[in-house]
């Protein structure tokens, strides 16, 4: 178990579609050593999410908790711990949320994003076992922005024009915006 360096915006790695993970990948202790990993360094820093490519590590892996209390995140309910790997993402209608955005890969930095509001994401277990859930609200928003990373998307590139800046200033000025 370590904290590793995540890596910036500007990483190659970054960009690239994670690599799908194999039943002996996923059952080997390989595997569990990378998820202590992405676990320590998402604790360390803050955050409610974190996506293997994020550490350097190229696989279709990412782990999501939202923390019963953020500094970052505020009224935000608690959930459990998701294991998500191989995931498939399906709209589920046409509604759309918009939500504030930050990134441990983009730091210092928000940005306001449109994304759908109802999906359902189809993914493997630390098992190997197929699973399904349905989400809406901001975990919709944190399965998608996390997910984006395994197929070398970042928020940055859906950010809604004229709303990126620095995670200061928008906490000064916009905090009351509705879902920040």
């Amino acid at each position: 178990m370590a904290i590793k360096e995540v890596i910036k915006m500007g990483h190659p790695t970054l960009r690239l579609t994670a690599k799908e993970l194999t039943q002996d990948e996923v059952n080997s202790k390989w595997m569990k050593s990378l998820l202590d990993d992405m676990r320590d360094t998402m604790n360390h820093l803050g955050g409610i999410g974190i996506a293997a490519p994020q550490i350097n590590e190229s696989y279709q892996v990412a782990i999501i908790h939202l923390p019963p209390e953020s500094d970052r995140y505020e009224d935000v309910e608690e959930s459990q711990e998701f294991v998500i790997i191989n995931p498939k993402i399906k709209v589920l209608d046409e509604q759309t949320q918009i939500f504030w955005e930050g990134c441990l890969s983009v730091p210092g930095l928000r940005g306001k994003v449109e994304r759908p509001a109802h999906i359902k994401i189809d993914y493997l277990d630390l098992d190997y076992k197929e699973q399904s859930i349905e989400l809406d609200g901001f975990l919709a928003t944190v399965f998608q922005h996390e997910l984006d990373h395994l197929f070398g998307v970042l928020y940055v590139d859906k950010v809604i024009e004229n709303s990126l800046m620095y995670e200061e200033e928008q906490q000064k000025f916009h905090s009351e915006d509705v879902n920040t």
